[in-house]
């Protein structure tokens, strides 16, 4: 998971505390989820009304810092951050332990296609749970856009849960972490729903046999962007450990709700919590950030002086959970300049912020609770955001690289990334691309793209000039510099290679390097360029797809005339 300071709790230990410290994410024992308490002097994240937190920070000690491309306020430590739980209403559903997950869904709620996609998603929570046990964890050639290294079981979930959500028929758009580009489900948009998913949190400590699991949260619609996730109508984890349990929160439904996945397949009702007390109970996420990090640093310090004790397995579903579970505790995941530790809005956040608040805990960025976070800026507003204290600004270049598998042979696969005509059709957001200079194909060729590639503060159309420096069809590959632009990439370098991965497949690997840049990120910028081109690869297959098709029925117009 990644992202700035965070905290998700219960109801904070008491209103007398003073709350001082701005989180990104949390939870903690009257409780809180915390992360990003961010950097020398900038802000913690971290959701505490508890006297924990207080004595620490401050707003002299602590500068405002960027979540999802918004600038976290600082606050005294005289006013709380704003935090918010999710009220039920005042009507006790007609749920009892012992119920099957259909039965209890059916009393929770009135909405059929709801109860649909969350058995679904259980169905694909119970296979997931049989392949953990017994699929590869070996990491393959592929990494995800966000810069992690994709294992085959991560994939596998992936697959299974796109699958899920095909099935249902009432799943209109869903992303995942693996795929963080809108991939259409078939689903109406007039009751439908749009989902966003972790397949697999915690899946590089799959072979040490700890416990991982499957977040995701349901959106109404078809939209993922521009929204909270106080607008979520559900949240569920699914988590694969000694047992394996399906965590549900629905949005007119009090509380959060445990299925227990039986022997014989089924999925029962085991247990309800609605109130999240005090515990001296913690779990702190990215220790190496308390090495430049002097709150975080003192914060730990305060836990372990306090004799808390230490609940943490280096898995943010298991840690979210045990606060579930035992009604007590606090989660913090914190950054510094020399260590990110980032969580995902869509795809982990916002659910487990979800299913934290409905079981009577709070979570917090530091300024509000972390459902009133819009989810465009997790992923795009984020890549530009300035830091304080938390940028890389070294003479060396900043390079990432992506990759993936198209089901396209490769001569098809090149025939469609070479060409500047056919770039719209499978580059995300770009509207047009126009020759300036030269010929296509032949070193020094100069292309215009405009488009919404990357979001401008005034709404404007982003422009990039693009020089090739070098195209090579025997090997296929081409090199581009970005000669001019309006988005301040001037300088960066992409390159493409494609391979031949046997069965009419194509493994398509493309990397880029890019100039600091002051006030900005690196890992953010890499971060963003990784989902860009990503987005890219993801669509590829689509675009040949449709042509090919497009093809066949003009042949077939032909022939008929």
């Amino acid at each position: 998971m990644n992202c700035g300071t965070r905290t998700l709790s219960s109801r904070a230990e008491s209103k007398s505390h003073r709350y001082s410290m701005e989180t990104g994410t949390a939870c903690y024992s009257r409780g809180s989820f915390l992360t990003n308490v961010s950097s020398k002097h900038s802000t913690s994240t971290a959701m505490a009304s508890s006297p924990s937190i207080a004595p620490f920070l401050s707003s002299r000690s602590l500068k405002s810092s960027s979540l999802f491309g918004e600038s976290l306020r600082v606050t005294s430590s005289k006013s709380p951050p704003r935090m918010s739980r999710i009220k039920g209403p005042s009507a006790v559903t007609r749920c009892e332990i012992g119920d099957s997950l259909e039965v209890f869904l059916t009393n929770a709620t009135p909405d059929k296609s709801l109860i649909r996609l969350l058995v679904c998603m259980g169905e694909a929570l119970r296979t997931i749970s049989f392949k953990v046990r017994t699929a590869s964890c070996g990491g393959t050639a592929c990494v995800n856009s966000f810069g992690d290294e994709q294992l085959a079981v991560d994939m596998l979930a992936d697959k299974l849960l796109f699958e899920a959500l095909t099935y249902s028929h009432v799943c209109k758009y869903a992303c995942s972490e693996e795929v963080p580009e809108l991939q259409d489900m078939g689903g109406p948009v007039e009751g439908g729903f749009s989902v966003a998913f972790d397949p697999l949190d915690g899946s590089s400590i799959v072979d040490t046999n700890f416990t991982v699991g499957t977040i995701f949260g349901v959106w109404p619609g078809d939209k993922l962007t521009g929204v909270t996730g106080r607008d979520q109508v559900a949240a569920a984890m699914g988590i694969y450990g000694p047992r394996t349990a399906y965590i549900i929160a629905l949005k007119d439904a009090p509380g959060t709700h445990e299925f227990l996945l039986l022997d014989d397949g089924k999925w029962q009702h085991v247990k309800d919590t609605y109130e999240i007390g005090e515990g001296k109970m913690f779990s702190p996420g990215n220790l190496r950030a308390t090495f430049d990090n002097p709150a975080y640093d003192k914060l730990i310090n305060y836990y372990v002086r306090e004799k808390y004790t230490l609940r943490y397995t280096g898995g943010m579903v298991p840690d979210v959970n045990q606060i579930i579970v035992k009604e007590k505790g606090i989660f913090t995941n914190v950054t510094s300049p020399t260590s990110k530790a980032k969580l995902r809005l869509l795809f982990e956040v916002a659910p487990l912020g979800f299913l934290i608040e409905k079981a009577g805990g709070f979570s917090s960025d530091g300024t509000q609770s972390v459902l009133e976070k819009q989810a465009y800026g997790a992923f795009f507003m984020a890549a530009f955001a300035p830091m304080a204290g938390d940028c890389d600004h070294n003479s060396e270049k900043w390079r990432g690289s992506v990759c993936g598998i198209v089901g396209a042979p490769i001569d098809e696969v090149w025939d469609s990334v070479s060409q500047s005509s056919k770039l719209s059709e499978w580059m995300p957001m770009v509207e047009k691309c126009t020759t300036l200079e030269g010929e296509e194909g032949i070193p020094g060729y100069v292309r215009l793209l405009s488009g919404f590639m990357f979001p401008q503060d005034d709404g404007e159309r982003s422009w990039i000039k693009e020089k090739l420096l070098f195209m090579d069809r025997p090997t296929f590959s081409y090199v581009y510099r970005m000669e001019a632009s309006n988005v301040g990439l001037d300088g960066s370098v992409n390159s493409l290679k494609l391979f031949d991965y046997g069965n009419d497949t194509t493994l398509i690997d493309w990397s880029f390097e890019v100039n600091p840049l002051e006030g900005v990120c690196k890992g953010d910028i890499i971060d963003y360029l990784g989902f860009l081109y990503k987005s890219c690869i993801n669509r590829i297959e689509g675009a040949i797809d449709k042509n090919a098709s497009s093809k066949q029925v003009e042949g077939g117009a032909s022939m008929n005339t």
